[in-house]
């Protein structure tokens, strides 16, 4: 336990020391609030406003509503593109032949693998919930205050999209091995996993084979699920003025209910995606380490 403790501590102050690394991993989080500041915020204020125009709902209630679009969409992709910028420390390992300094030490492979895990892990819920405490103040100025239980889900909805996106960049990152298949993965990543998830525009937006294919993928429900509980109180306000068929226009305009294969993902069904998909992921980061292992 404690060369795990060692290692975890040495991996996570190494990416902090990191000045550009850790600048590295917020780019898809500051090119989406521009998007959303130049063009995009302005887009989902005015379709909203032309859903609701005909009933009593103020300006305040819909920019409060936006901007919890905004932070939903910014935590979502965050907790994805963040694991595989802070995971690169193991990949960096590699690439520097630092790892068989580590392994000549006392230290297996399993403990290191997972300290690479760990680390990961708490790197990105530091900035993530960093990144939740700045979205709480930001929607108190507007005085919308989250009820206490809807805080403890987007913290949960974090740490399972967290978990997802440690174990998804384990995965990967176990295959590459020098500085340039670093940056291709994380340019990828970087500008593909918010169009995949819905962050960048709304999933009801694309053509019904896109939607289709995305609805298939496990990001989309955790995107949804911290957009639910962010945006809950908000819905229930707006459902005591709005009628119910109007209601559920903005939920699948919003991308906070699905419908796959004609059935109705409720938010049940999509935190077994996510918690299945996680344990599927950790299954397979722990194999290809056992496999490695024994060779």
């Amino acid at each position: 336990m404690k060369q795990l403790h060692h290692l975890v501590l040495r991996h996570t102050i190494l990416f902090f020391k990191d000045k550009g690394r850790f600048l590295t991993a917020l780019i898809t989080p500051i090119v989406l609030i521009v998007l959303y500041m130049t063009f995009l915020g302005t887009i989902y204020h005015d379709s909203l406003d032309s859903i609701v125009k005909y009933f009593d709902i103020s300006q305040k209630t819909i920019d409060a509503f936006v901007n919890g679009y905004l932070f939903s969409s910014l935590l979502a992709v965050s907790c994805v593109t963040v694991s595989f910028c802070s995971n690169m420390i193991m990949v960096q390992d590699k690439a520097d032949h630092k790892v068989k300094d580590l392994l000549i030490a006392p230290v297996s492979q399993t403990t290191l693998a997972l300290s690479y895990f760990i680390s990961t892990l708490i790197i990105t819920m530091i900035i993530n919930i960093t990144a939740l405490i700045a979205c709480f103040i930001v929607l108190g100025t507007s005085h919308w205050v989250l009820p206490f239980k809807d805080i403890l889900y987007c913290l949960f909805d974090i740490f399972l999209l967290t978990l997802f996106g440690t174990s998804l960049s384990s995965i990967i990152n176990y295959f590459l091995t020098t500085q340039g298949q670093i940056s291709a993965v994380g340019s990828i990543v970087s500008a593909g996993y918010g169009f995949l998830c819905g962050a960048y525009m709304p999933i009801s937006q694309f053509t019904p084979a896109v939607r289709t294919f995305i609805k298939f993928l496990p990001g989309t429900y955790g995107t949804s699920l911290i957009r639910n509980h962010l945006l809950r109180s908000l819905f229930t306000k707006l459902g005591t003025k709005v009628p119910v068929h109007i209601m559920n226009e903005i939920h699948q305009s919003f991308d906070t209910s699905f419908k796959l294969m004609g059935l109705t993902v409720t938010q049940s069904m999509m935190y077994f995606i996510m918690i299945g998909t996680c344990a599927i992921l950790l299954l397979i980061y722990i194999s290809l380490n056992h496999i490695k292992k024994n060779m």
